[in-house]
């Protein structure tokens, strides 16, 4: 016991080192971007009600109509070649379909809420292109306040040379951000074995997938981001009835949280499970696929549909304009790649229990029990799975995400699953003491 609390000792100083090295920061976003910031009063948020590009593939103009002016910041971003322009909170009522097609030097746009307080509008461009011009216009002769936006080609040496954000117009003083409510602002007091917080309950953190300006897969009309939500929270509202667990979302709103923000919750939590919760989307190319899919970490796929769908869900950052660096690994030594060997184990017993669970009141994949490298699931100290609970590509499977009655079986199987993987755990970390 003495070397295993040894053990312990040295993987949360080497942790915490790792966790000190700086952050790459090669797309050239401020690092603040991602940072809490102070809790400000709800308000009511500029409404943008139209979006439109004009122009060819030499000089293309983007405008969105607003109901009142707005600060804003924009900047370039290169490999692939973005734009992305951050304005305080919108509400935007645009029509649907509105950004999925492009014009002149722009492919598309998306847009929506990237925290709480601030929202971000992304362009996918055709090659390199610089910001010739930006600027709001008021309301005037009944015509609606503007945010408008003109690129200009450029070849890839003049693109890089573009102004750094730290030189444009600062956004940040006109945005009162708020960290999300259902992550704890200070760190939480020193935990017990096992993610148990002061009052000994273990803690379950539950990861609804994309949010905000990432969508997700969507289908007839029907977006993931929204679906994975109410699930998870259907599931938050059946694990805290039993009163065993405390019960941590990631995101309980439509709000886009980083792949990295996600880990750190259930690390800094010292969380017991961490559940992250998507729903996958074959393209039409492929054919069709059906049912539930559960996935832990591993270097390298189980097969080639789990490389692709861990290659979609790891390229959320770039969605939502986040930097794509690299961070420093958490695996500072031999001893804490031991440590996650132990957590994946761990993760593959919980994988096959709510296989176990779930196949008896949800229809599961061919192959239920896959592997890939996502990026959500590399905290190597707390054991993590990621659960496809169907296709929204799929008719039947839509049919079923969509149904209140077949979320509430899901969810029942799944905290089944959870009740049985953490009583073992507790049980186990019990005889331990």
């Amino acid at each position: 016991m003495a070397s295993r609390t040894n053990q312990r000792v040295l993987l949360g100083c080497a942790l915490l080192c790792a966790a000190a090295l700086p952050y790459a920061d090669s797309s050239r976003l401020s690092a603040a971007e991602s940072q809490p910031q102070p809790s400000v009063a709800v308000a009511n948020y500029p409404i943008a009600s139209a979006a439109r590009l004009a122009g060819d593939g030499k000089q293309t103009r983007f405008i969105l109509d607003l109901d009142q002016t707005v600060s804003f910041r924009a900047t370039t971003l290169a490999d692939p070649y973005r734009v992305v322009v951050d304005v305080p909170q919108v509400n935007f009522q645009l029509a649907p379909g509105t950004g999925a097609g492009g014009r002149g030097l722009v492919k598309a746009f998306r847009y929506g809420l990237v925290m709480p307080g601030g929202s971000r509008i992304v362009f996918d461009l055709t090659g390199p292109a610089k910001i010739a011009n930006s600027y709001v216009l008021e309301a005037t002769n009944g015509q609606p306040a503007r945010l408008v936006l003109e690129l200009e080609e450029v070849d890839r040496a003049a693109f890089l040379q573009s102004p750094a954000p730290e030189n444009r117009p600062e956004l940040r003083p006109t945005i009162a951000a708020a960290p999300p409510a259902t992550v704890p602002a200070a760190a939480p007091e020193p935990a017990q074995k096992l993610g148990a917080p002061a009052d000994g309950r273990p803690v379950v953190v539950i990861d609804p997938g994309h949010g905000g300006i990432d969508n997700g897969t969507q289908s007839s009309g029907e977006s993931e981001k929204n679906l994975v939500l109410a699930f998870g929270l259907a599931l938050r509202e059946r694990l805290e009835k039993t009163g065993k667990y405390r019960v941590v979302m990631t995101r309980d709103d439509d709000t886009f949280i980083p792949l990295n923000d996600r880990t750190k919750i259930a690390r800094n939590l010292k969380a017991a499970l961490f559940v992250s919760i998507h729903a996958d989307a074959l393209p039409r190319a492929e054919g069709d696929a059906q049912g539930a899919t559960i996935y832990t970490l591993s270097d390298k796929a189980s097969d080639a549909e789990a490389q692709r769908l861990a290659d979609a869900e790891n390229r959320a950052d770039a969605i939502a304009g986040f930097n794509l660096a690299e961070e420093p690994t958490d695996v500072a030594d031999i001893l804490i790649d031991l440590t996650q060997r132990e957590t994946r184990t761990f993760s593959n017993r919980f994988a096959h229990l709510l296989m176990g669970e779930m196949k008896s009141t949800v229809r599961m994949h061919k192959h239920p029990l896959k592997s890939a490298g996502f990026r959500v699931l590399k905290a190597p100290d707390v054991p993590s799975v990621l659960v496809e609970i169907g296709y929204v590509s799929n008719k039947g499977d839509l049919e079923h995400l969509v149904s209140e009655g077949w979320r509430s079986r899901a969810v029942a199987s799944m905290g089944q699953a959870i009740d049985a993987f953490l009583a073992k755990r507790m049980a186990t970390a019990g005889q331990g003491n």
